[in-house]
């Protein structure tokens, strides 16, 4: 089962709209965790960047500055959030105790775990600081503090419970993984991007998300912290593995019987499948229900019984529990014979989707043409309507992203719209076009931004490019002729500092 909600984190004080997971198991609270701040590992990290603007492609929006505080941990590296870092032109660590700063470079991000690693250009620099270590055993009932810095550099320790342990989508929107939910009471302080929360001295967690109204913070774990140092050091960084299906729970008695499951009540029913993905590959088809994954049963809801948290979604055995490039061994009941699938889990790139779900640190592409701006339909362009885009952006637009799987079963696309229109004496009279979906140009199928290039050059007879739309007006009409002369002028007249950007 899949929901799709905006988790955009434009600053960390933003709306849980989760539900919380119930059927954990529980302990007795443990003692407030001791926190010495001369053994605690942490840097200031500053940022400066600049996002991409998606309404105006061709352009940067206004500078921006963050800081946070950066865990430091082996091989002279330390752990951010990737929020902190995304489209960054500059990064630097600070000494908390002396104020000494230094450049440092990104070496890993995953916009999807929300994490990143970064070091200074000089790894002396973190000398006399030991590298933090993992607290891995935390469950429901513990303890963790959040660790800030006042202005004046003094450590700031907020203690809170471990309520709830469960898997929510992170800001990317892709997947689901493991995450700690909080009670806290927490204050703002400018450098609380990113906010370690420790255990005995120990990394928990980092900051997710905090609702100061109802007092609850998710954090990204500590598992999900060593998943992704561990994939961090090979060669080639392949993130969190997907196996690439929806799911729906078999509570329904119904639905059971419809996929003629035999046996012992359990599973999750199959509802869709990615293109391309490895459930395709394994042979898993829409109606099957996976019983379940490994060793690990899975009940009417979903969940199994893991050793450390209890009862929690089977998606933890794939996201939080393998690797890309492992197998793992689904049993599955397809009208009511049981068979085994061996899935070989990989990671789905932002790059392989029809709508991406995410394009950070990399410039937008569009192509002008005699005024009217082609662009691909991505994420990061629906979020230039805010933290409600679901809502206020172009419904059309919202419905291709939310249902590209089902709408593009055979992938490898891009959706092109037509943005906008700058006035032009070539497009008079569609000035006040915007937010179209492009089908075809000169009669055939556009799956690329690259598609309406190559069709630019190659004219119809009369010297004509003709663009049909799924929207009003149905079709639109250039005389090439006439865009080609003044297409140095369209340029000039809007300070366009290219009319394409392809790549």
């Amino acid at each position: 089962m899949r929901v799709f909600f905006s988790l955009q984190l434009a600053t960390v004080l933003l709306t849980l709209v989760c539900g919380i997971a119930s059927g954990q198991t529980r302990k007795a609270a443990t003692s407030v965790p001791s926190v010495k701040p001369k053994e605690l590992s942490l840097v200031r990290v500053n940022v400066t960047g600049q996002p991409y603007d998606y309404q105006r492609p061709w352009q940067k929006k206004a500078p921006f500055s963050k800081r946070a505080l950066g865990a430091v941990l082996s091989k002279g590296r330390v752990l951010v959030t990737a929020d902190l870092i995304a489209n960054q032109n500059y990064v630097e660590l600070e000494r908390a105790e002396t104020g000494e700063k230094m450049a440092a470079q990104v070496m890993v991000v995953d916009y999807e775990a929300n994490l990143a690693l970064v070091e200074p250009t000089d790894k002396k620099f973190l000398d006399g600081l030991a590298p933090l270590q993992l607290a891995l055993d935390t469950v429901v009932g513990d303890r963790l503090a959040a660790l800030q810095l006042e202005p004046t550099g003094a450590l700031a320790v907020t203690d809170g419970l471990v309520t709830t342990i469960q898997m929510t989508r992170y800001p990317a929107d892709v997947g689901q993984f493991l995450t700690y939910r909080i009670s806290m009471t927490m204050q703002y302080r400018d450098n609380s991007y990113t906010i370690p929360l420790v255990k005995n001295n120990k990394l928990a967690g980092l900051l997710l998300r905090y609702d100061p109204r109802s007092q609850l913070l998710d954090a990204i774990p500590a598992p999900i912290i060593a998943h992704f140092l561990k994939a961090a050091e090979t060669e080639s960084y392949r993130g969190f593995p997907s196996a690439g299906f929806s799911f729906f729970p078999t509570r329904d008695p119904q639905l059971r019987k419809f996929a003629g499951q035999s046996g012992k009540p359990g599973g999750v029913y199959v509802t869709s499948l990615e293109p391309n993905m490895p459930a395709v590959k394994a042979g898993l088809q829409v109606g099957d229900v996976v019983t379940s994954i490994g060793d690990n049963e899975i009940d009417q809801n979903g969940n199994y019984v893991d050793p450390l948290y209890g009862k929690i979604e089977f998606t933890n055995l794939i996201s939080s529990r393998a690797f890309a490039g492992d197998t793992l061994s689904f049993q599955v009941q397809r009208a009511g014979k049981p068979m085994r699938l061996d899935v070989m889990l990989d990671h789905r790139a932002a790059k392989d989707y029809v709508v991406p779900p995410y394009n950070l640190d990399q410039a937008p592409s569009y192509f002008v043409l005699g005024g009217l701006i082609f662009q691909e339909l991505s994420r990061q362009y629906l979020k230039e309507w805010g933290n409600n885009w679901l809502k206020d952006a172009p419904q059309k637009f919202v419905y291709l992203d939310r249902f590209q799987g089902e709408l593009f079963p055979e992938g490898n696309r891009r959706v092109v719209i037509l943005s906008q229109v700058l006035p032009a004496n070539s497009t008079i009279g569609y000035d006040e076009l915007a937010y179209l979906t492009v089908q075809k140009v000169n009669g055939k199928e556009v799956k690329s931004l690259r598609d309406v290039a190559e069709a630019a050059k190659q004219p119809l007879e009369g010297g004509f490019l003709k663009i049909e739309t799924d929207e009003d007006p149905k079709q639109l009409a250039l005389d090439m002729k006439q865009v080609s002369a003044e297409a140095a002028g369209m340029q000039e007249n809007y300070g366009l500092p290219a009319l394409q950007r392809l790549e």
